[in-house]
Formats: structure tokens, sequence, C-alpha cells
């Protein structure tokens, strides 16, 4: 029952506003009972469901095989550059002695300049990347002064850095002989920081061909690097590869009826969101129209005032998170639009935007749900509880950040002697437990079966009771 309130000069004011009132807060189906309008907006963000989440399966697909073609790459140049690399000693790749570093170096140069006669893949020099036009940059960083006796119990540094660095041309760059100069290359271990080897490759993916795209030019920027600032005995290796993408130069392949598709199903995607969120402001808006005149007719009729929770009332949340979908949507369409087209390579921007679009899209199908009793039973549930455990995650968010900067601090400098947990023994139960080496197939388990008077039965409780009186008479 709606409660009035007020004289009876001011009956039809109220009612025209309480009308208003629970129309607004009317569902979509019962509004289309009241005045018979079709439900545009929940009739349109089922169609955007269904072309956002199409957007985001074409993309996911064209990215994964950018994605893979990087990663494809990076491992092709950690096994050609890399002497004796193993995949499963990536992260303690190293080498010990002076020859060995030598040994590395050199078998990176001798690799990159023999590249074309022994990779699979097809690659190209990049020349030209500084004043001296030289292709690759051997380089090492050492401190301006360094000498230390640990004898004598003595040092002196000059941390100030020098980075000395040769060029090095493969055979085939233009009117430049094939240079050795590199092998005349001396490092200062003594105060030896680093050693990099920093070059430049070109690639076409034409895989991009399946999902009938056409193919990008890639730009590996590769650095491998030899890592002695621990000065440790132990130098480091490590390659690093970035890559940048580029339209290619006159693509001479059949697709572009195909990109233009996509193009233009892109578009149809920035209008329905559009369309949404003109739809959804609109609403918004309306609601706060109707907030202002609410609070006036309470100030100028019952000189009451409004508390804030009913104010928020009619700002509706659901809207708000569709705008931001549809604004996310908006702006990776645009950048997706750019990828298609060549012109940018955002992939992981818009790979961010249109994921976060379709999430909050689908979470936005929940608003729809509270239209049947037994969701909304549910959400409303949620809703109440929902403070209470972000204030609970808060608490587990304090204790989890203050266990990992413990943790850091503490056992951080120890991690690989507690990989495993066998040098580790907390209890004398686990202690005792760890002296037994039989596999559980080895067939000596089976004389311990019990007596069959329990299904649940494990152990035998005479042999148990002699087995710890014997364990505590030692």
């Amino acid at each position: 029952p709606v409660t009035r309130y007020g004289s009876t000069d001011s009956s039809e004011e109220e009612e025209a506003i309480c009308r208003k009132l629970k129309y607004f807060f009317m569902s979509p189906c019962d509004k289309y009972h009241a005045k018979g309008r079709y439900p545009f907006k929940l009739i349109l963000q089922l169609a955007k469901i269904f072309f956002v989440t199409t957007q985001l399966v074409l993309f996911g697909l064209s990215n994964q095989v950018v994605v893979t073609f990087k990663e494809e790459n990076t491992m092709t140049f950690k096994h050609i550059f890399l002497k004796d690399y193993d995949e499963s000693s990536d992260d303690s790749f190293a080498v010990y002695t002076q020859q060995d570093v030598y040994d590395h170096i050199f078998y990176a140069v001798d690799q990159y300049l023999a590249l074309p006669e022994t990779t699979v893949g097809r690659y190209a020099y990049v020349y030209d990347r500084a004043e001296n036009g030289s292709a690759l940059f051997l380089c090492q960083q050492y401190y301006k002064k360094g000498h230390i006796d640990p004898a004598n119990d003595t040092f002196s540094i000059d941390p100030r850095v020098i980075k000395e660095c040769v060029g090095v041309n493969p055979m085939t760059i233009p009117q430049g002989p094939l240079t050795s100069n590199y092998k005349n290359f001396t490092l200062k271990f003594h105060k030896l920081i680093n050693v990099t080897i920093e070059f430049q490759l070109k690639a076409i993916n034409i895989q991009t061909i399946i999902n009938n795209e056409i193919p990008d030019c890639y730009t590996f920027h590769i650095t491998i690097v030899l890592d002695n600032k621990a000065h440790s005995g132990k130098v480091k290796i490590r390659l690093d590869n970035q890559a940048s993408i580029k339209e290619c130069k006159d693509p001479s392949i059949s697709g572009q009826v195909q990109t233009y598709a996509r193009l233009a199903f892109d578009i149809i995607v920035v209008l329905i969101c559009m369309l949404s969120l003109v739809l959804c402001g609109r609403s918004i808006i309306r609601g706060i129209m109707l907030q202002w005149e609410f609070v006036k007719f309470f100030k100028t009729t019952l000189d009451r005032k409004v508390c804030w929770g009913d104010r928020l009332e009619f700002i509706n949340g659901w809207y708000i998170l569709l705008i931001i979908s549809d604004i996310f949507t908006i702006t990776g369409s645009f950048i997706k639009i750019g990828i298609e087209t060549k012109n940018i390579s955002s992939y992981d921007l818009c790979a961010i935007l249109l994921g976060t679009s379709t999430l909050l899209v689908w979470v936005g199908v929940i608003r729809y749900l509270t239209f049947f009793q037994k969701y909304n039973i549910l959400i409303v549930t949620l809703r109440a509880a929902f403070p209470n455990v972000i204030r609970f995650c808060c608490c587990v968010a304090v204790i989890y950040l203050g266990y990992c900067f413990c943790g850091w601090i503490v056992l951080g400098p120890y991690h690989v002697k507690h990989q495993t947990q066998e040098p580790i023994h907390i209890t004398d139960l686990h202690a005792f437990i760890a002296e037994c080496t039989d596999a559980p197939n080895s067939g000596k388990f089976r004389g311990l079966e019990t007596s069959p008077c329990s299904f649940f039965c494990c152990c035998d409780s005479g042999k148990e009771k002699s087995l710890l009186r014997g364990r505590n008479l030692q």
C-alpha cells in the first residue's frame, strides 16, 4: 500500500509523483504492460552481448596468432644465438669461466653472421641503426676504475660506468666487407658489469592468412645480456626480444573483401554501443531529474528532507556499468580497426579493453535476472552481503600482504633451497614416515592388510600398538 502525505489539496500532485516513481522503478516487462512500449534497451543489450562477444572471439583468434608468433620466435632466437641452450635451465642459464664468456659471445655473433644459411625461418638484417651504420653492436659496461684485492681486503672503485662498443656488419651489407674485429674484443673482467649484444631482425607473419587477414611485418629488437653485476663468478645469460609490428609494403594477397567485412562488423559494434550509451545516459538523466522533482515535492509540500540513501535509488548502477562497458567497447573497437588497417599495433591494450567490456556486458545481464523471483532473492542477498564481503577481503588482503613482505625478506634469499620439502622435516612423525622409501606399488604394503571387521579400518590395532611401543622404547 502507498502511504499518502500532505493535505487533500495536494492529493493530485502527490498521486502524479507517486505514479511517476512507480513507473520509474518498474521492470521492462511491467513498463510494457503499463504503456505498451517495447523494452528497446533490453533487446539492444541482448543484441550487444552477441556482437561484442563475437568481436572478442574474432580478435582473440588474431591476437593468439600474434602472441604465438612472438613467443615461438623468441624461443627460436634463444636456441640459435645462445650456446648449449636448454629450456629447462632458462632461469639459471650461466657461465663461470672467462673462456666460456668469450665462447658464448663469439658463438652468438657467428650465428648472427651465418643466419641466412642456418636458420629455418626467413629473417632479414636491419642496417643503419646508428651513425656508423652497424647492424650489430657488441658492448661492454664496466666501472671507470676498479681494483679489488681480496688477499689484502682492499678495493678501489670509481662507480662511474664506461660503455665500450664495437660494430659488426654481416657480409650482405651494401659496400661493406665482413668485419671480424669483434674477435679482438677484450673484456675487463675485474671491473666488468655486463656485456650486451644488440641487433634487429625482420620477419613476416604469414600465418595470419588462416584468419583471412593481411600478414604483418615484424621487427625484432634482440638483446643478449651477459650479466656480471654481482661479481660472484657466475655470469647470467638471458635473451630479451621486443617486437614491433607495422604494415607491409605492397602486399600481394587476396583478402581485402574479408578485411572490409571485419571493418563493417566493427563499425556495427560501435554504432550499437553508441546507441546503448545514449539510451543508458538518457535513463540516468531522467532518474536524476525525477530525483530533483521528488526532493522538491518533499521539501515544498511536506517540509522534509530526503536522505542520500533514497536519492541514490534513482541512480541505477547497472546503467553506469553498461556505460563503462560501452566506452571500453567503442575505444577497443577503434583500436581494433587501427590494428586491422595496420596503422597501430596495440594488441595488448585492445585485448584489455575488449575483454573488460565483454565481462561487464555479461555481468550486466544479472540485472535482467532480477525480474524472476528466485533469481531476485539470490541477487538481493548478494547485494546485502557485498559490503561485508568487501570488508572481509580487505582483512584478508592485509594479512596476505604482511605475509608476502615477511616471506620475501625472510625466505626470499633462500627460495632455491626451499623448492622441495625433503630437507625440511616439520615433526617427528614426518621424519619417521620419510624413512620408509617403499613405493606404493612395490607390493610390500599388502602384508599390512587388516581383518575385514570394518570397511573404514586402515590399520591393525595390535600391530599399531606394538609399533608405537617399540618406538617409545627407542
